[in-house]
């Protein structure tokens, strides 16, 4: 007998690992919260017990572990450069904020905050705190409660208000290099983060752009009642800024840095790294916080106490500020590289496009395939309430099915989030639907047709699929025209 012969993998071993991780995924994550009152299971937990069934079963197959450890470990080996990236966001989103450039760049987006067009401005002033400290939560529990305030204060539709914010609050997050959703739906689709981000603007530009629209007009169709707006609130934050910052044009290097890095398609890393460093040497040029204050925050993250010149600090400012450093990212960090394990076991027995190519055998071309993959994203997000989970199983299962019909995989990474990231905001009983109703005090079922961004996305996608447009066939087919060999 060939003790080398592999064991034979038949369509029911490929289902166990995923069947069981669906388990504990309905089980943990919705089951336990949703119905049964009780916490939910953590996602490093769920996917740690699942990796630890899944290499049971290939041992049992008579795998040897030396082989699924290898299988393993050229996983993360392909993750590296990702997880590396994540942990270079945490240290330019803390060297940005003591630097000024984030603080400088909220306080004249609360000032553009006018009655008039509070609409179109509840859109647009998120984008711009989302984009620049890569989170959509930050937004909207920060600059979103302030903007929800002024339009109780002069009576606007808070559903508009709210869908708006949430809008503006996402896009911003979806097109910013900073952002975990953005970085490890890029990494589970094995793509570079900034063709990635290139990739989404074909479907959430134009998606932005009608919301925009549609809200400047409801600012015509519906306007709001001119009255007393109490600014004691935005006057205490802007009074905080400015006390804890000096503000100079040179604040505008680090983020110009990162826009040329994109534009001319520079590495991530080193691009990230190199805006780090001038906004570290910025701070200590321009602000009065000393150099052990600078290094804390590209380790930890910055400490809004570090102000020690300041009596008061108000709580909005503190949430805003204290975050970044090297750790900020290491929840994120930690569940990809277990999740890698899962993955990376059960690519010993080539389990996800086993399933995938069962499930989805009547998708036969390419506008098949990536509706299927938005399908299969759309339903994954809504079941687990979780995008890193998502962004993992939808890019390890489509992964392959992509390239057996040559569609790049910014598609795959794109589509994963314009039905993942996208979604969650509007489902109820999601974690980021139910943060959101809570920060606002909006009820998603209020706002969620007036989050005109997601709603114009998930008809913009598919439509993108059936037509082409947008998702780059002429960059693959060129590839495999002999003219160009």
């Amino acid at each position: 007998m060939n003790s080398t012969k592999k064991p034979e993998v038949k369509f029911y071993h490929a289902v166990l690992p995923v069947a069981f991780l669906s388990i504990m995924i309905g089980y943990g994550l919705i089951l336990r919260p949703q119905f049964l009152n009780q916490e939910a299971f953590p996602l490093e937990i769920v996917f740690l017990i699942s990796s630890v069934f899944a290499i049971a079963q290939l041992l049992i197959m008579g795998f040897k572990w030396e082989d699924i450890l290898q299988s393993i470990v050229r996983k993360q080996a392909k993750g590296l450069p990702a997880l590396l990236i994540l942990l270079a966001i945490g240290i330019i989103i803390g060297s940005w904020i003591i630097c000024g450039t984030i603080p400088m760049f909220i306080y004249y987006g609360i000032k553009l905050i006018n009655p008039d067009y509070l609409y179109v401005l509840a859109f647009l002033i998120p984008i711009i705190f989302s984009t620049l400290t890569g989170t959509s939560w930050g937004a909207i529990g920060t600059i979103g409660v302030v903007l929800i305030g002024i339009a109780q204060a002069v009576n606007a539709d808070l559903a508009i208000t709210a869908g708006a914010i949430v809008g503006g609050a996402f896009f911003g997050d979806k097109i910013s290099p900073l952002s975990d959703t953005t970085n490890l739906a890029a990494m589970a689709a094995e793509t570079d983060l900034y063709a990635h981000i290139r990739s989404m603007m074909n479907t959430t530009l134009p998606a932005a752009l009608f919301a925009l629209i549609v809200y400047f007009i409801m600012g015509l169709v519906n306007p709001i009642d001119s009255g007393e707006v109490d600014n004691a609130k935005v006057e205490e934050t802007l009074s905080a800024i400015e006390q804890m910052f000096h503000f100079s044009p040179l604040l505008f290097i680090p983020p110009l840095i990162v826009l040329y890095g994109s534009i001319r398609k520079k590495g991530t890393l080193p691009t990230l790294l190199s805006s780090s460093i001038v906004a570290a040497l910025l701070a200590i040029i321009l602000q009065d916080y000393s150099l052990e204050n600078v290094i804390k925050t590209l380790n930890t993250g910055f400490e809004t106490s570090m102000a020690g010149w300041m009596k008061e600090i108000p709580d909005s400012i503190v949430t805003l500020f204290s975050r970044g450093g090297l750790y900020e990212l290491s929840f994120a960090f930690m569940i990809a590289i277990i999740i890698f394990v899962f993955v990376g076991s059960i690519d010993m027995i080539n389990a996800m496009p086993r399933i995938v190519d069962r499930l989805f055998s009547f998708a036969k071309n390419r506008p098949s395939v990536i509706i299927s993959s938005l399908v299969a994203t759309g339903f994954t997000n809504v079941t687990t309430s979780n995008q890193t989970a998502t962004s993992f199983i939808i890019g390890d299962a489509f992964a392959k099915k992509y390239d057996q019909h040559r569609i790049p995989r910014k598609v795959l990474s794109r589509s994963i989030e314009d039905y993942g990231t996208m979604l969650e905001n509007s489902v109820p009983w999601t974690t980021t639907g139910v943060f959101i109703a809570a920060t606002l005090g909006v009820a998603v079922e209020q706002y969620w047709f007036w989050q005109l961004t997601t709603l114009a996305n998930l008809i913009i996608a598919p439509l993108l699929a059936i037509t082409g447009k947008g998702c780059f066939y002429n960059e693959v087919d060129a590839e495999k025209d002999p003219k160009n060999e």
